[in-house]
């Protein structure tokens, strides 16, 4: 019944105008997304160019507070365990408000995680993850649950 309201219609619109704007926003900050781009709630991103495993990329933005999953790529080259992807998608955080201007900033905090991960040759750098965590508790603070 949710899914017939006109509300629920303009929700979903907001949710793939947010998934395209993270995806962008993404490509903008040096990630690779699989398809180029999404015209859905989700992406794929190649994390290879970075030096990343899909493991390490997870485990590093769930220390900073923003949720994602290793994700296989096309033809991947790293074990299911390991993979060399994420998977991004927006409708969490389209139902608790967001739009597409959070959703470019969160795009901006998880690059900043991954150039930092990167820079460390896949070690945590808790200094980042606990500065863009701060960022992450302010951001949720503005659109409680």
């Amino acid at each position: 019944g949710e899914a017939l309201r006109p509300a629920f219609r303009k929700y979903a619109r907001q949710v793939v105008a947010n998934a395209k704007a993270l995806a962008q926003a993404m490509i903008d900050g040096g990630c690779d997304i699989v398809s180029g781009g999404t015209d859905t709630h989700l992406m794929l991103v190649d994390l290879r160019k970075k030096g990343l495993t899909g493991k390490a990329s997870e485990a590093a933005l769930g220390r900073a507070y923003i949720t994602c999953n290793k994700n296989g790529i096309p033809f991947d080259p790293a074990s299911f365990m390991i993979t060399s992807g994420i998977r991004l998608g927006s409708p969490a955080g389209t139902s608790r408000g967001f739009g597409v201007a959070e959703f470019q900033h969160i795009s901006a905090l998880i690059t900043e995680v991954l150039h930092a991960l990167s820079a460390k040759g896949a070690e945590s750098d808790e200094a980042a993850e606990a500065a863009v965590r701060q960022k992450v508790k302010t951001l949720r603070a503005r659109l409680p649950i």
